[in-house]
């Protein structure tokens, strides 16, 4: 069992060391990891995060050498992942009556992963804080680093920042403070960025803006190694990999409408494009020369083509220019289909499947989830009559993700 690992006045690592070589997010970690949670012993004892839900049992079997759960007031949960809320299921039984602390988005995850329907949660919001009797917690909400749900717990007295997945490293290790690992940790500690935060790189923006108000002198994150030396350094480089990487990238939009919704839809990621330094040309395919838009597509970085849907097919003559980049080299360029319908849309779908005889990269709900874990970006992009609303967060998210994909170079 690890010996007492003090990180601050009445603070502790209450952790789980997994030395094994660990299947996660279809990698194989050939170093291990550590599952980090904290107790803040103070007089409303506070648990921040727990473990893997395969070590709750034992997690809360060594938290009773520091506490005796039932003492417990809250359990901190910044991120629902099992991998850290995991051993919520079993400190709640433990602890009966301690609050939960958490998102709004995450309170129905923890209820239906855990059986906690009865369980009493306190949801906090961006900026809001929690006395816990000598220590105070200011939260910060960071969605989509990498869950939509996900926050950040910050210790206002001891400078110390809880970012869960963020600043983690994958390393089994009982030297849990990074100056005392004996080696540079800095190829550990950006090969979890590449794999866990990068494709969320456009939300590290959000963490960056949360962290200008925040004094941190040490960040306590859920895997591997504590940080409380070369604070700047890490944070530094979290800002420099998210960064846009790739500039004077082009994108071509091609459409056939009905009633101009389609167009509308188009119009609305030029201007998204064009917002994030992207140029952007769109073509009306019954309107434009073939040989013009082939010349486009050829110099384009990315290819997003869209139409109405009449009588389970597309419209225009869209269907002539799909055909003839079956027969072009397209290889490297991103590819997305799109459009507006009122009953099934079969014409995105007739899209999507010509797309898919290109070598072009092309986007789709399955790959997006495969690669990233987001559930909220979807294609092909369909959009139900009129781009309005909620609708057009479909939108946003989409040409969001493409963006990302092109002024990223990792």
């Amino acid at each position: 069992m690890m010996n007492k690992v003090k990180l601050a006045e009445n603070t502790y690592w209450v952790g789980k060391i997994d030395d094994r070589e660990v299947p996660f997010h279809r990698l194989i970690l050939a170093k291990g990891t550590t599952y980090n949670a904290y107790l803040l012993h103070t007089s409303k004892p506070t648990v921040i995060d727990t473990v893997d839900l395969e070590f709750g049992r034992e997690f809360v079997e060594y938290l009773s050498t520091h506490i005796d759960p039932s003492e417990i007031q809250y359990i901190v949960i910044n991120h629902t992942e099992p991998d850290h809320s995991g051993g919520l299921a079993a400190l709640a039984g433990r602890a009966p009556n301690a609050t939960i602390v958490c998102t709004e988005m995450a309170v129905d995850e923890l209820k239906e992963m855990y059986k906690l329907h009865h369980r009493n949660f306190l949801v906090v919001r961006d900026g809001d804080t929690l006395d816990i009797g000598g220590k105070t917690l200011k939260f910060k909400e960071t969605p989509y680093l990498h869950t939509a749900e996900t926050m950040i717990t910050y210790c206002m007295e001891d400078k110390m920042l809880f970012p869960c997945d963020i600043f983690s490293s994958h390393v089994a290790t009982e030297s849990l403070f990074a100056d005392e690992a004996g080696f540079d940790i800095t190829e550990d500690f950006i090969g979890y960025y590449n794999a866990i935060i990068h494709p969320h790189r456009r939300y590290v923006r959000t963490l960056m803006k949360a962290l200008e108000e925040l004094d941190v002198q040490m960040i306590a994150p859920s895997h591997g190694f504590i940080l409380r030396t070369d604070i700047e350094k890490y944070i530094d480089l979290y800002d420099k990999l998210s960064a846009n990487t790739v500039e004077d990238k082009r994108v071509t939009i091609i459409y056939t409408t009905i009633k101009n919704n389609t167009k509308k839809v188009a119009e609305q990621m030029k201007r998204i494009f064009e917002e994030n330094q992207v140029e952007a040309q769109v073509f009306n395919a019954d309107k434009a020369e073939q040989a013009e838009m082939i010349a486009s597509i050829q110099a384009a970085d990315a290819v997003l083509i869209g139409s109405s849907t009449k009588y389970a097919d597309m419209v225009g003559g869209l269907e002539d220019l799909l055909i003839a980049m079956k027969d072009m080299d397209l290889d490297g360029k991103i590819a997305a289909a799109f459009g507006s319908y009122g009953w099934s849309g079969e014409a995105i779908e007739v899209i999507q499947d010509y797309l898919m005889q290109t070598n072009m990269n092309v986007q789709s709900t399955s790959k997006v989830i495969k690669t990233t874990g987001m559930t909220h970006v979807e294609f092909p992009v369909r959009i139900r009559f009129m781009p309005k609303g909620e609708q057009t967060k479909k939108i946003e998210h989409a040409t969001a993700f493409i963006t990302d994909l092109l002024q990223s170079a990792i």
